[in-house]
């Protein structure tokens, strides 16, 4: 299913914007949105709350940088770069092995 989704900012700077697009997207896509709770375990009625935490927020930019059509899908239907969801995914994803930050 295609979304008719537009974000108006071509760039979005914030990682919290991104992520907040990134729900919006995914809400408008019924298939997904049920792939991506069903991968989490997140209930619907958790998601409103979900929203203010960090973790489901890095699961959420996960769950995109771990599938590129979908990355792929969400960057052409909202103009975010994914350059901008990689951004945001490591600003709320704890630091790994990798950073150095351990």
């Amino acid at each position: 299913m295609q979304s008719n989704f537009k974000n108006p900012k071509k760039n979005a700077a914030e990682p919290q914007e991104t992520a907040i697009a990134v729900l919006g997207w995914l809400a408008n896509e019924p298939d997904m949105f049920s792939r991506f709770l069903a991968l989490t375990g997140v209930e619907p009625a958790q998601v409103r709350n979900a929203i203010n935490e960090p973790a489901f927020l890095a699961g959420m930019l996960d769950f995109l940088m771990h599938h590129e059509p979908t990355l792929l899908a969400f960057c052409e239907a909202s103009g975010i770069p994914p350059e901008a969801v990689a951004a945001a995914s490591a600003h709320f994803s704890p630091p790994g092995l990798a950073s150095g930050e351990y």
